[in-house]
């Protein structure tokens, strides 16, 4: 972080008394401050207080007649290395997911190509509300990363999450924005999604996979500088920016499709809820309803993962265990039977988490010097969050298995 030029952005919320400290820190690690603050920030917070720790009167106005041709937003923009916005108020997201620019800090957002980080702090109502959520997924597919709120006391006297992050939290996310891609020149290739397997022309078996998680992947493996392929299943998202996105529809479509691609892939992540099985036989024509019972007779499907982990040379393979029950136990044996470099492992069946959830949590587990196995958790979080979290670990034992 030695040398950085940060443009801190405060909106006008109760947390806005932590930014001092916030200021304080980061010029011990050598980033230099600009402060930009809303005029609900100035009711809470003095710019007199800004100026003292960071070294430079805080930027109000749109137009600065004392900066390069009274633009002051275009001046900012240019010389930030990084945007962080703390705190950032329902409000200021709503803005800066809607693309308006009627105050200073709105307007530089707009104008800069800077990473740009927010920290929201905000009642917890206001936090859950749908509007704000909907503001929230559309920032995260436009790049904009969240240090998430935590959950605890309020300042409205109630409990729970809209905390704004420690400080410590929000500068350990703010230095991942200026690390050297741990992935430049790297293959990825991911799978995501369910795939769907005929009964007739109406119908099929499938499963709950929103393609959330696997999508989170593909954009953090993106962000962290590889060259990334996406084998999708049947979903309803956007693709990430700057992914290859290849659509199949049934567990064969998406083998096809790995076996032609694993060719130039470093990586293989097995997002995808890949159906274990398909109807023996499909249909023509929709099958009627004639009796109380229908026998329906299953065959196995291909099994991806075990296909590629068994290739020689096999890219480093990471596979997902998604189990209602006995996590850790089911994994740690998909790790062996397959021959896998890394399972990730989620309880699925829990509110809040996992299918048709925005979030979700992880364990980890690898076989490291020895033999030895090992793990670790990620916790509760956004998916595109935690998906920026594997990638970090992945990367991690990618460059212990294969150095350069």
């Amino acid at each position: 972080m030695q040398n950085k030029q940060l443009l801190l952005g405060i909106s006008g919320g109760i947390a806005a008394y932590k930014t001092p400290d916030l200021v304080r820190r980061l010029r011990e690690q050598g980033v230099t401050v600009r402060v930009v603050m809303t005029q609900g920030a100035t009711q809470f917070i003095t710019p007199l207080t800004l100026q003292a720790v960071s070294g430079h009167p805080p930027h109000l106005a749109l137009l600065d007649a004392e900066a390069e041709s009274a633009f002051g937003h275009i001046e900012l923009a240019r010389w930030a290395d990084a945007v962080l916005i703390a705190p950032a108020t329902a409000h200021c997201l709503a803005k800066l997911a809607h693309g308006l620019a009627d105050d200073l800090l709105s307007t530089l957002c707009l104008a800069t190509r800077a990473p740009l980080l927010v920290a929201p702090a905000m009642n917890q109502q206001m936090w859950q509300a749908t509007a704000t959520q909907a503001n929230c997924r559309l920032l995260r597919e436009r790049g904009v990363r969240f240090c998430e709120p935590t959950t605890g006391a309020l300042a409205c006297g109630e409990t729970g999450p809209g905390r704004m992050a420690e400080v410590a939290d929000i500068i350990a996310q703010l230095s991942t924005l200026w690390r050297a891609p741990v992935l430049a020149r790297r293959r990825v290739l991911v799978t995501a999604g369910p795939t769907r397997e005929d009964l007739d022309p109406v119908r099929f078996i499938s499963n709950r996979s929103s393609g959330r998680m696997g999508y989170a992947v593909a954009q953090a493996a993106q962000e962290a500088g590889a060259e990334v392929v996406l084998v999708s299943g049947p979903v309803h998202l956007p693709t990430p920016t700057g992914v290859r996105r290849l659509d199949v529809y049934s567990a064969q479509d998406m083998f096809n499709a790995v076996q032609q691609q694993l060719v130039n892939a470093d990586i293989f992540i097995a997002t995808a809820a890949v159906a274990d099985y398909r109807p023996a036989q499909t249909a023509d024509e929709k099958i009627k309803k004639t009796a109380h019972s229908l026998p329906l007779a299953l065959e196995r499907t291909p099994d991806i993962l075990a296909w590629v982990s068994a290739q020689s040379p096999a890219p480093f393979t990471v596979g997902f265990a998604a189990e209602t029950q006995q996590v850790a136990e089911y994994a740690q044996d998909k790790l062996a039977r397959k021959k896998l470099d890394l399972i990730a492992a989620n309880q699925v069946g829990l509110p809040g988490q996992g299918f048709d959830s925005d979030y979700n949590a992880l364990q980890l587990f690898w076989k490291g010097a020895d033999e030895q196995l090992e793990q670790q958790s990620l916790a509760l979080t956004d998916k595109l969050s935690l998906a920026r979290r594997l990638i970090q670990q992945i990367a991690h034992l990618y460059a212990q298995k294969s150095p350069e």
